[in-house]
């Protein structure tokens, strides 16, 4: 796999790897722990050395496991892990981004992960009550005294990414963007374009649905955060099924899967964009990692946006609470 630049010198995979699910968010969790450390060292050996983990996720659970599984490779891997909870008694209550809290944080995590530094340190939501220059100051700090290399912003809003680039240096953005989610388009893609940032897109598969596994029939059962998002609704999904459909034939013609294509069109995008696709398989992870030899030709990748405006997007991508906490 060949390998991407994220802001001024943080080399990745082209293709990272969305650790989220083999702790939360998609139904039952996986019971067998040495099945899922078996999948992320494969991902090693696929190619991809770019991890993103978080200490919400489980919470703490996922650092952990990431932590294990990666600590004898931890020379071959850049792994990305965030703050900006408040997590009470096993439970996230809200946001906390004070300084101290943000250092309390980066202990706890290179404790979890099992290292001397966090590669790429993310403020997972924009707090509204703690100044982002104090946040990115906080993480300087950090970033001087070599626990932390490089910082980064998570669904933060132009104005912010600005702000704190302006104190700190911010490497990458994340936030959702895929065939299907295309607000970053409008004001961010721009400023990280202006600012020298790296772009990471989250659930560029819309949360499988890109896939063309999901049907508009699908159910999705507890521990599912798809049953909270208005966008995977019955409904919904029927209205936004012309999408997929499209993804399917073009796969169809260059022999790949709908996921690949959906991958291969944010490659495209701009060479500093680097998808983060989860999964429990390694089937999966070579799948995805496979997409970076498929081509799209400028007429597919016009195709898919005419398809894309023409028919819009049924359905928001977070319920009202997690809309919330966006664009700030």
């Amino acid at each position: 796999m060949h390998t991407r630049t994220l802001g001024h010198g943080l080399e990745v995979s082209a293709i990272g790897l969305g650790c989220m699910g083999m702790s939360q968010s998609y139904g039952p969790n996986p019971g067998n722990r040495d099945e899922m450390i078996e999948v992320l060292r494969g991902a090693v050996d696929e190619g991809v050395t770019f991890f993103d983990t978080a200490e919400a996720y489980g919470p703490y659970d996922n650092e952990e496991l990431i932590g294990e599984a990666l600590a004898p490779l931890r020379d071959r891997v850049v792994i990305a892990t965030k703050f900006g909870w408040d997590i009470q008694d096993g439970n996230v209550v809200g946001l906390d981004s004070r300084p101290e809290q943000i250092r309390r944080v980066a202990e706890q995590s290179l404790r979890r992960l099992r290292t001397d530094v966090i590669d790429l340190f993310y403020q997972h939501r924009v707090d509204p009550n703690v100044p982002i220059e104090d946040v990115a100051g906080t993480v300087g700090e950090l970033v001087a005294e070599g626990k932390v290399r490089h910082f980064g912003l998570s669904e933060a809003a132009p104005a912010t990414i600005r702000a704190a680039h302006a104190v700190c240096p911010v490497t990458a953005v994340q936030s959702e963007y895929s065939l299907w989610t295309r607000d970053p388009e409008a004001e961010v893609l721009p400023t990280l374009a202006e600012l020298g940032i790296g772009f990471v897109p989250f659930s560029p598969l819309g949360k499988g649905f890109l896939t063309g596994t999901v049907r508009a029939d699908s159910s999705f059962g507890e521990g599912d955060i798809r049953s909270t998002i208005p966008r995977f609704s019955e409904s919904n999904m029927a209205a936004n099924q012309a999408l997929v459909d499209q993804v399917k034939r073009i796969a169809e013609e260059k022999q790949a899967s709908p996921g690949q294509i959906a991958l291969a069109w944010l490659l495209a995008q701009q060479p500093w964009i680097v998808p983060i696709p989860g999964t429990r398989r390694i089937a999966r992870i070579h799948e995805n990692a496979a997409a970076t030899a498929v081509t799209l030709s400028a007429d597919e990748r016009a195709d898919l946006d005419a398809l894309a405006r023409r028919i819009g997007v049924h359905g928001d991508r977070y319920n009202e609470f997690h809309l919330g906490l966006v664009g700030r």
